[in-house]
């Protein structure tokens, strides 16, 4: 994954072999913790989304590395790549204590295709976890509204629930004005004129 700063992001992944990712209401809120605690120094959360076998994540990129100080040892940099992995890392440990198995939980390579530049990723082209999607008739200046969207989408894409905003492990309850959640950054959504539909 590459990172540059000001910029927005979909960082996405799932599990392998269509394994749970999370089992309990526990899992969703320890996970949401860890987004929390390893992307919030570098990066503010525009939307979310947690489903069963893979999350979703609109970052907008503040830094793309962080000094970290530990008591009696000397500062460290830290980039926002490797505490995603650390992050990753950590949540398949818990789940491995949890549920009893050896092994990875998640897909080997996170993804994380930038939004708002037009180099590596078109606009006509939407990268999801589950293949290339095309979408001509949007054009570049509305791909962050696009993703926005899915991101939101995909419990009711999945059959999970009827709206948006009433799948609970996603910022839609919040855009919604369902929930007063701390985690989401509107302030940034609507600098890039994000809007929930």
């Amino acid at each position: 994954m590459h990172f540059d700063k000001g910029h927005l992001y979909h960082v996405y992944n799932r599990s392998l072999s269509r394994r749970q990712l999370f089992v309990t209401e526990a899992n969703y809120l320890f996970f949401l913790q860890k987004v929390r605690s390893y992307f919030l120094d570098y990066s503010s959360i525009v939307a979310y989304c947690l489903m069963p076998t893979h999350f979703h994540l609109m970052i907008y990129v503040k830094t793309t590395e962080v000094e970290i100080q530990k008591v009696n040892k000397p500062s460290k940099t830290r980039t926002l790549n490797f505490s995603i992995g650390i992050m990753l890392r950590s949540y398949t440990n818990a789940m491995q204590k949890q549920e009893g198995f050896k092994g990875s939980l998640f897909q080997q390579h996170t993804k994380a295709p930038c939004l708002t530049e037009s180099t590596g990723i078109t606009p006509a082209y939407f990268n999801t976890a589950f293949g290339t999607k095309m979408n001509v008739s949007i054009p570049e200046s509305s791909y962050p509204q696009f993703c926005f969207d899915y991101i939101h989408q995909n419990p009711v894409k999945a059959g999970y629930v009827p709206k948006n905003e009433q799948w609970i492990y996603s910022s839609a309850r919040d855009y919604a004005g369902l929930r007063n959640g701390t985690l989401i950054d509107r302030a940034v959504a609507e600098e890039f004129g994000l809007c929930y539909r």
